[in-house]
């Protein structure tokens, strides 16, 4: 039985204390917005409008209408100043929320297809992903929050929300976002949020109840719940394919509001299946080198470690087949998407592919390496900065602009979230026991060896 030790809760309270007092910060330091802030936003927001308007020229057909759109946007950009400068406080706090929702998202994910696939290896580090899943609705209830907020101009981190926006009478009027009014509206957003939440919680607390329930009876009692759990695996895998997508546009793609890329859904779900993969086999290997889990082997690290590289090698693949279809179609109103992110975000944006895909291949790509606990620790770290980076990526030019900064509230604001989740998961571990008891592939789980 698992003890959550007054040392680790101890550990637990500072990283959110620490959060606490980020947050503080966060919020203090950024009131108050001055003239002089406001006019050096906009002298970088210009040369940035500079530079689409000149990679939009390019296209000779096009010159004359990237010209007017140049122009039209830089007369635009001191509206958008100020929003940019209060939403920076906001976009801190949205990068690790949606951090944090999706490493418990992915492990319910990684939970119902245990059973979908009727896997037996697994067995042993079940109750970690059941442990995870439990702290998904603390960050869905935040989003919701802040979706709330939005709708009444607290922030603008979803730029569709603007006060006159869709409003054709409004010197605000985009016609471009007004005719994604139909799905882009308060009501529809909040609504589709609310749905994604109850799906998700709904789905996590079932698994944990016919888990939990399964230890206290016989096994062929266990086997009953087992088929059960299958059941609702089959439903839930469908639910969750719609809703994480949905939940792709909605939360991240949205923001920036003009473009989109079909292949969105599957890049973040491809990012937030790696990080929750990566939680999972530290949590485990923390929970083996403090005395539990004698069933883990060598062999259950070695399956977590390939999903991990496997997955990191995944996203990679989404990572460049969104790019390269957008950079060689060359579609002004594309590109603008990575132009951006190339100029003003290129340290964090080529960290993040680095971290997320040459560690890995330098990192994990032997077999022993898989088996090496303290060479999956090393991976694991880079893994996750490189994941957290790639969110922040995602975020920040969409709600900041140019005006982003990576620094010690950043990193406190991160440690308060992971104080939090480490108090969820290892509350959740200490209230029964971390392997299943009559779970019809227990012993194939105890003796698995590859």
């Amino acid at each position: 039985m698992f003890v959550f030790s007054a040392k680790a809760k101890r550990f637990s309270l500072i990283l959110m204390a620490v959060g606490v007092i980020s947050l503080i910060l966060n919020f203090t330091m950024s009131e108050g917005v001055s003239h002089e802030d406001v006019t050096h936003i906009t002298s970088h927001e210009e040369h940035s409008q500079a530079v689409v308007g000149e990679h939009a020229t390019g296209h000779s057909e096009d010159q004359h209408a990237s010209n007017d759109h140049h122009e039209t946007s830089s007369h635009d950009v001191g509206h958008d100043n100020h929003h940019q400068l209060v939403n920076k406080p906001w976009s801190r706090l949205f990068v690790n929320i949606f951090f944090f929702m999706a490493i418990s998202l992915g492990a319910l994910f990684f939970l119902s297809i245990q059973y979908a696939a009727q896997v037996g290896w697994s067995v042993v580090v079940l109750r970690i992903m059941e442990a995870m899943s439990q702290f998904l609705i603390i960050p869905v209830l935040l989003i919701i929050g802040l979706s709330i907020l939005g709708v009444f101009h607290v922030h603008h981190l979803w730029h569709w929300m603007a006060e006159g926006i869709m409003d054709p009478e409004s010197p605000a009027y985009d016609s471009i976002i007004a005719g994604k009014q139909g799905y882009l509206n308060p009501g529809f957003f909040i609504t589709r949020s609310v749905v994604y939440l109850l799906i998700w919680v709904l789905g996590a607390k079932l698994f944990r109840k016919y888990s939990l329930q399964a230890d206290t009876g016989s096994k062929e009692e266990g086997a009953a719940l087992w088929s059960k759990k299958r059941t609702l695996s089959a439903v839930f895998l469908v639910l969750f394919a719609v809703s994480s997508s949905m939940m792709a546009w909605d939360w991240i793609m949205s923001i920036d509001t003009h473009w989109f890329s079909t292949l969105f859904g599957w890049y973040t779900f491809a990012g937030l299946f790696v990080s929750a993969l990566t939680v999972i086999t530290l949590i485990a290997i923390y929970l083996k080198m403090n005395g539990y889990l004698p069933e883990l082997n060598h062999s259950h690290l070695q399956d977590l470690g390939k999903f991990m590289f496997a997955f990191s090698v995944f996203w990679t693949y989404l990572w460049f087949s969104q790019y390269m279809l957008i950079w060689y179609s060359n579609i002004p109103e594309e590109v603008t998407y990575y132009l951006i992110r190339f100029k003003e975000y290129k340290g964090p944006f080529m960290t993040a592919l680095a971290l997320n895909f040459l560690f890995p291949i330098l990192v994990m790509m032997s077999r022993d390496s898989k088996r090496n606990m303290y060479f999956v620790i090393t991976a694991g770290i880079a893994i996750l900065a490189g994941h957290w980076l790639d969110h922040f990526v995602m975020i920040m030019p969409g709600t900041v602009g140019v005006e982003w900064s990576i620094g010690l509230i950043d990193l406190g604001i991160f440690c308060g979230f992971m104080g939090l989740f480490i108090w969820v998961v290892f509350s959740s571990l200490a209230k029964a026991a971390l392997v299943p008891k009559n779970h019809p592939m227990l012993t194939e789980s105890k003796l698995h060896h590859i």
